[in-house]
């Protein structure tokens, strides 16, 4: 069956405010024209997608899942068609992710200076969706730290980073000068597994007012200078390796060309620069955080 957008961001409205009216006038619609509309939806599907009372809507577990997948079909589909209006306007453009405290300036800089017709932008990647934006389209090349999801992408080695133990400056083991594994035992650890935080901004606060410790890599710690935070070296633990990914497929034109920029820019062995491994002392301060524009 082919899937009817339109009916799937109905639905989307009413998984988001619960309520039927509410989705309606979001939608700019008769709540009878919506309720009719997810009905003839349910049908299509064959699945219950939500359970009605008088008084609340919820989901059942095929909606639940629905409105999960929701997000990045839709993204994906207006990301393609951004696309096409931007080929219609004769534009070119690439889009270029990156993580947190992994830096592209430099491959930019080095891609625009031989493609000047192909403007850049770049899209920050979240924890929760390091590799998705390049499966919905919403980037065409990223810069990313293991582990992901590599399946249908295409990804070239870059180089690794070690990771540090980042601790509130009022923690027993701050006064260390590196620690082993062993030493976190037993520390409430802020991780996906344990404590998931929308934002590194989150995450450092935790750590500050004492509610566990991280292990991150020292590229992130380097854009963090508090003076209630210390960053310590974890001799024992391996180091993340990093790499461009692209979806699998690409062929010749700007998504190649950057990769293979990138890739003779980024890797310390030809030259370029990556973040550096940790110093045999703890890192109690680092640069103020620098504040970038998308490439041109």
């Amino acid at each position: 069956m082919d899937l009817d957008l339109r009916k799937l961001r109905y639905f989307v409205a009413v998984a988001e405010h619960r309520h039927f009216g509410r989705a309606a006038e979001a939608l700019f619609i008769a709540q009878p024209v919506l309720s009719r509309q997810i009905r003839a939806f349910e049908r299509e599907l064959g699945l219950r997608l939500l359970t009605r009372t008088t008084r609340s809507v919820e989901l059942t577990p095929a909606g639940l899942q629905l409105s999960e997948e929701a997000g990045r079909i839709t993204g994906a589909v207006d990301a393609a068609l951004g696309r096409v209006r931007e080929a219609g306007r004769g534009e070119r453009r690439l889009v270029v992710g990156f993580s947190a405290g992994l830096h592209v300036a430099e491959a930019i800089r080095a891609f625009t200076a031989s493609h000047p017709g192909i403007a850049v932008d770049v899209l920050p990647l979240r924890w929760t969706e390091r590799d998705a934006p390049l499966r919905e389209g919403r980037a065409h090349v990223a810069f990313l730290r293991h582990p992901f999801d590599d399946t249908g992408l295409h990804t070239v080695p870059i180089g690794q980073e070690t990771k540090v133990a980042c601790l509130p400056v009022t923690h027993p083991l701050a006064g260390r000068d590196a620690l082993a594994l062993a030493d976190l035992d037993g520390e409430p650890l802020l991780d996906v597994r344990s404590r998931r935080t929308s934002s590194l901004d989150e995450k450092f606060e935790l750590i500050a007012s004492g509610q566990g410790v991280a292990l991150l890599p020292l590229s992130i710690t380097r854009s963090y200078a508090r003076p209630d935070v210390v960053y310590l070296p974890v001799t024992d633990f391996p180091p993340v390796a990093t790499c461009l990914a692209v979806p699998e497929g690409y062929g010749p034109g700007p998504v190649a060309d950057f990769l293979a920029t990138a890739a003779a820019v980024l890797r310390p062995d030809r030259g370029g620069k990556t973040p550096e491994p940790g110093g045999p002392g703890p890192v109690r301060s680092v640069p103020e955080r620098a504040k970038t524009r998308p490439g041109r």
